[in-house]
């Protein structure tokens, strides 16, 4: 938290409460979210299913979600 405190001459300061440290760093509880990520969502769209191989728009990676889930499946047993 970030306080304001005026001191004499018009001159503000700012203070900053520490947080306690409690021993754990912030980069294993990024890599906790990250491995909870499905894998699909960093694929690049590339014009065709990424399961099945129907042609799609540019946009999309999937063209549903029985293909998308199929994927996080099969994703997951060849970690």
């Amino acid at each position: 938290m970030i306080e304001l405190q005026s001191v004499a001459g018009g001159i503000v300061e700012t203070t900053q409460e520490s947080c306690p440290d409690n021993g754990l760093a912030a980069e294993p509880a990024l890599a906790v979210v990250a491995a909870s990520l499905p894998a699909r969502l960093s694929l690049p769209a590339k014009g065709s299913c990424w399961y099945c191989e129907k042609p799609l728009d540019s946009v999309r990676r999937f063209c549903g979600k029985s293909c998308a889930d199929a994927f996080d499946e099969e994703a997951e047993f060849t970690r």
